[in-house]
């Protein structure tokens, strides 16, 4: 139930943002037809991931494939951040006019969000991927290759029990906030 309001909240923002978009799915649904729009994702196109790779290695073939399709400005989410919005995706588009890089930082030391106008292959590498030093190492090497990087708002991503609680106002199981 959690995952399908998530997958509804990043949808709809997706939708009033009027942005091009492609949903990357990590896995292919039992029905997969990607002819067919995806009830969870009205109206817009959908290809399922390849599972070979580490997250870094999956994120930078669906940038270089975004890219190497035409797309001058790329942004990736993803669906576990229940404060991205429409507004903050179209910040994320109009901030790669003027910047290489943008960031949307989550609260546990990832982000929400990644957007480049054209592929930055090596912050994709030497990665502790869903850690908390993500960020902290993904701007190392945007300063170390002299990109200049737009920050989006700090937000919180479910990824726990206690996330959850934490979204939903209310003590997570530890009791605590």
């Amino acid at each position: 139930a959690v995952y399908r309001e998530l997958l509804a909240l990043t949808a709809a923002a997706i939708t009033a943002a009027q942005v091009p978009a492609t949903v990357w799915l990590a896995e292919a649904p039992a029905e997969a037809d990607p002819t067919q729009p995806r009830p969870e994702w009205p109206g817009l196109p959908w290809r399922v991931q390849p599972a070979a790779g580490a997250l870094g290695e999956r994120m930078a073939q669906a940038f270089g494939e975004a890219f190497a399709a035409g797309a001058g400005r790329v942004v990736i989410i993803g669906t576990d951040c229940p404060g991205l919005s429409a507004e903050l995706l179209r910040q994320a588009f109009d901030q790669l006019l003027s910047h290489e890089l943008v960031v949307g930082p989550a609260d546990d030391g990832g982000y929400y969000l990644l957007g480049m106008n054209k592929l930055h292959a090596e912050l994709f590498t030497n990665k502790a991927w869903s850690t908390a030093t993500v960020l902290p190492d993904t701007l190392a090497d945007a300063a170390r290759l002299g990109l200049r990087v737009a920050h989006l708002p700090t937000l919180h991503d479910v990824d726990s029990a206690q996330d959850l609680a934490t979204w939903r106002g209310r003590p997570g199981p530890s009791g605590g906030q």
